[in-house]
């Protein structure tokens, strides 16, 4: 159908594009607009979500794709012309895990996230050439399992080491745009596509009727946002450890990067210093600030004798990715880094199954059984690790408790006593835990 985009096409289009980034690291690019035609406007569309939030101007996805040539087309005329005006992003308020406190999320109109998208896809195929393996945040083909993986590998060949926990204060509302447009410089200077970014870094926020325009920060919500995020901390980090930190060691150090968490691992008590404080200066260079209580540095040296981590004299413990890592013991009694759900992330979970029982608990209890067994499949899905048995357990415990008081507060009359809901539990099963990322499986792959 003449008009219809082609998953093919486009593939083969940012192929290309890849192969010439990956060929000629050193090439700036001055031409890539052109590769964003009606086929990867209805690609990026298709990868764009259609359930979430509307943005300033109310419009849904349905609305949006019921004449979805049209305005494909009409988006691309102002993108390559430079008409296009990017809309304020629309800021709202969301609770916290803690249920105490609210955190801020931007949402930009439909229309905005699919030419995000596209201009996304493109820089993506350029900048995949450049990225280290240390970074895996908001990359294709990359996980946040992978990262735990490489990290759990990294140190156990080092024996825990000193490591570092970095915590960058405010990161995404902090990066500065001028330093951030250096940095595009090196390898993007396609006008078409600098002049959408620097219009996205400059759309404002629109919160209480009232539009703000911040001075630093990667667009609020927007798709390109963390793509922007990872080429900063690209330029700022990844390659500046890589290439001008670790050869100055006298230890062994490797870094893992998800997106703003960074862990850094190193073998020696001096070099890990040296590498906290150069740190900051580096951060501050940049207009970013390391988060005074949050950075740490820790002795996380494999224990000795029958130290373990709940010895005041063992290693400590640190979080990543939603897990603690703590050294424990193997089945055979050796010293081995385990992990476990952190308590926020726990605390964090079980209150929006709590949250999602109060508001249906009158509904039927077989509709309830489905969608309480989807979320716990989903809970397992990434917290289903070796050596978290316990706390998985622990969750899908918690779970049916707080099953069973929301279905007892449906009706005074009709009590769920334990007795009862064991029967149901009988007949409606919640799904047990499930290790489904092993580090066994992992290492017997060749």
């Amino acid at each position: 159908m003449q008009g219809t985009s082609s998953p093919e096409n486009v593939s083969t289009k940012l192929q290309r594009i890849a192969e010439l980034a990956r060929k000629a690291p050193d090439m700036v690019f001055t031409t890539l607009a052109h590769h964003i035609d009606l086929e990867l406007l209805h690609q990026a569309f298709r990868l764009t979500r259609k359930d979430g939030a509307t943005g300033i101007d109310g419009q849904t996805a349905t609305e949006y794709a019921a004449n979805l040539q049209e305005n494909l087309r009409a988006l691309l005329d102002r993108f390559k012309s430079g008409t296009y005006q990017a809309p304020p992003v629309l800021r709202v308020h969301i609770p916290k895990g803690d249920g105490k406190s609210t955190r801020p999320i931007g949402i930009p109109t439909f229309e905005d996230k699919v030419l995000q998208r596209a201009v996304t896809m493109v820089l993506e195929a350029v900048y995949e050439q450049d990225f280290l393996d240390c970074s895996y945040g908001f990359r294709p083909s990359r996980s946040a399992h992978q990262a735990l993986e490489t990290l759990w590998q990294g140190l156990m060949d080092v024996g825990g080491g000193w490591v570092l926990e970095v915590d960058i204060k405010s990161y995404f509302d902090t990066v500065d745009h001028g330093h951030l447009r250096g940095f595009l410089d090196r390898r993007v200077r396609d006008g078409v596509l600098r002049r959408a970014i620097d219009k996205w870094l400059k759309a404002g926020v629109l919160e209480d009727g009232n539009v703000h325009h911040p001075e630093g920060g990667t667009p609020q919500g927007g798709v390109v946002s963390p793509l922007l995020a990872n080429i900063y901390l690209h330029e700022v980090l990844d390659t500046w450890f890589a290439r001008e930190v670790k050869p100055r060691l006298r230890s062994k150090a490797f870094m893992v990067r998800y997106a703003d968490d960074v862990v850094i691992a190193v073998d020696n008590e001096d070099d890990a210093r040296r590498v906290l404080d150069v740190l900051g200066k580096r951060f501050t260079k940049y207009g970013l600030a390391l988060h005074p209580e949050k950075t740490r540095m820790l002795d996380f040296r494999r224990p000795r004798g029958s130290q373990s981590s709940a010895n005041a004299r063992g290693p400590e413990t640190f979080d990543m990715l939603g897990f603690t890592w703590y050294w424990g013991k193997s089945r055979k009694g050796a010293p081995v880094i385990q992990r476990k759900t952190s308590s926020s992330r726990f605390r964090r979970a079980l209150s929006r199954i709590a949250d999602w029982c109060r508001a249906h608990r009158h509904d039927e209890v077989a509709a309830q059984h489905i969608e309480l067994t989807r979320k716990l499949r989903g809970h397992y899905a990434y917290f289903g690790i070796t050596g978290n048995a316990r706390c998985l357990s622990r969750f899908l415990h918690e779970a049916e408790r707080v099953w069973r008081y929301w279905l007892n507060r449906r009706s005074a009359r009709a009590q769920m006593v334990w007795d009862r809901f064991r029967d149901l539990l009988r007949r409606n099963p919640l799904p047990p835990i499930r290790i489904v990322h092993s580090v066994y499986r992992n290492a017997a792959k060749p």
